[in-house]
């Protein structure tokens, strides 16, 4: 049998995730074929992904009624029922964890609630009470990079906790993210505690970039640059990631086991029609990184996808596409925060929507218990 497009992608050094879960892509036996045929080592998970899955069908319907009657708020039982999916996530991408060099892959990643993005001690709490639930050394614990999150993260890197930070849309950010990431390693080596175990990566989002930034480009009449900016950006941070991570402070690190925290490009489906269903995977394969990609994007890159290492090429174009957007009066900074907020929101709504729909199944299951 031919060899997959996605999973030629693993020949260049990057790692394939899934950004999907519900329990018929487990049941059908679906996911296990996704690893073994097309070589995914990985799936993140998000509050809108749960929504869609909890809400479309009746595959949950039991267990929110087992739940109610145990007398759990709509909360506990939204992530009773997440927890158990993650946890069988996770046993399906052990031995994809146990390959090659131990922990290098085989995450699945549960988010702290998006309401908590604002606030540091709430989402250290919750990120301890998920990963102690969770139980599985193959699970990473969601939580923004926003600037209340990051001393969150720096904590549970601190505490042992392997972190998937996300919505991130700046070079600064990222950074600082990166920062805390090491931080917390080096809070752990103080307290002589192990480091070779911890995984993180730092979550870029990409086409939720270019939605914004090209109507303004359109209105500047800078139309050639529509498209570009995310890419830009991306193969920016990546020069970011491999400067920080070459440093004296992060080599100390690793001769004790560290791992660098490798960047994970997301929201990576295309949402312009204009543009390639496979632009932002096709553009961004370089070593060391991750993609998590909507089961879509993976249907079409499995059908026209032409792996190649593209990362690092055109690297002065790239900083070109950020003077001009300079010289245009687009901020990007400004930029960031706008999709930092607009991301919290995104994630609140269908989290919100979620906790209503297990309202109506509860009040439904025990109207009838």
């Amino acid at each position: 049998m031919e060899t997959s497009n996605v999973k030629k992608i693993h020949d260049f050094d990057q790692s394939i995730w899934l950004d999907f879960i519900d329990r018929k892509i487990m049941d059908s036996g679906e996911l296990k074929m996704l690893i073994d045929d097309d070589g995914i080592r990985g799936l993140t998970s998000n509050p809108a992904i749960f929504e869609k899955a909890i809400s479309s069908g009746s595959e949950y319907d039991e267990d929110i009624k087992k739940l109610a009657q145990e007398g759990k708020t709509n909360e506990e039982i939204f992530y009773g029922l997440a927890i158990a999916d993650i946890q069988r996530a996770a046993d399906l991408f052990k031995p994809v964890y146990e390959q090659e060099v131990r922990g290098a892959d085989g995450y699945v990643s549960l988010e702290v609630s998006p309401h908590l993005a604002r606030n540091t001690q709430g989402t250290i709490d919750q990120a301890r009470a998920l990963w102690k639930a969770v139980d599985r050394d193959n699970v990473m614990i969601k939580i923004p990079g926003t600037a209340e999150g990051l001393p969150a993260i720096r904590q549970c890197i601190s505490e042992g906790i392997n972190i998937n930070v996300t919505l991130l849309f700046g070079l600064e950010r990222y950074e600082a993210v990166a920062d805390a990431y090491i931080s917390g390693l080096e809070d752990r080596v103080k307290a002589d505690q192990p480091i070779d175990s911890i995984a993180s990566v730092a979550s870029f989002f990409l086409s939720r970039i270019d939605v914004l930034v090209d109507p303004m480009l359109e209105q500047k009449g800078e139309t050639g640059l529509k498209g570009e900016t995310a890419i830009a950006l991306a193969k920016k941070a990546y020069e970011t990631y491999k400067r920080v991570f070459a440093s004296d402070r992060f080599r100390k690190l690793e001769e004790k086991g560290a791992k660098p925290q490798r960047l994970l490009w997301a929201s990576t489906s295309s949402k312009n029609p204009e543009f390639s269903d496979v632009k932002y995977v096709e553009a961004l394969i370089g070593p060391k990184t991750v993609n998590t990609i909507p089961m879509e994007t993976l249907d079409a890159y499995r059908d026209h996808g032409q792996p190649d290492f593209r990362l690092e090429t055109d690297l002065d174009m790239a900083s070109q596409v950020l003077e001009k957007l300079a010289q245009a009066g687009i901020d990007l900074n400004a930029i960031s925060q706008q999709l930092e907020d607009e991301g919290i929101e995104k994630f609140n709504k269908p989290y919100d929507k979620l906790l209503d729909a297990i309202d109506k199944q509860k009040e439904k299951s025990l109207a009838s218990a």
